[in-house]
């Protein structure tokens, strides 16, 4: 891939990286990656929501050595911060967009 398409993951399991390992048989790493893509779904929405362009912040679904889902942040220094920003806003009852 070159160009914007080199940005975005493949829509499909997570399948390098440092947490990288062999698969193990009999562990259905496909399920914890559906429910791991359908909670990422959800955050890149409100990440939407919030005045992020998926190119500055996403989240990214993978899966675990164990199969288990999870969902990465990936995102550019100063989306994440903003983000951090929002965060501690809500957390203190302040709201409110960045």
């Amino acid at each position: 891939m070159t160009g914007a398409e080199a940005e975005w993951p493949l829509d499909g399991p997570e399948l390098a990286g440092e947490d990288f390992g062999l698969w193990v048989r009999g562990v259905d790493y496909m399920a914890g990656w559906r429910e791991a893509r359908e909670a990422a779904d959800e955050v890149n929405l409100a990440f939407l929501g919030s005045g992020f362009e998926p190119s500055e912040l996403r989240a990214v679904a993978a899966t675990n050595d164990d199969g288990r889902g999870v969902v990465r942040l990936v995102g550019q220094p100063g989306a994440v911060i903003r983000l951090a920003g929002l965060l501690w806003r809500s957390a203190n009852g302040g709201g409110g967009a960045a």
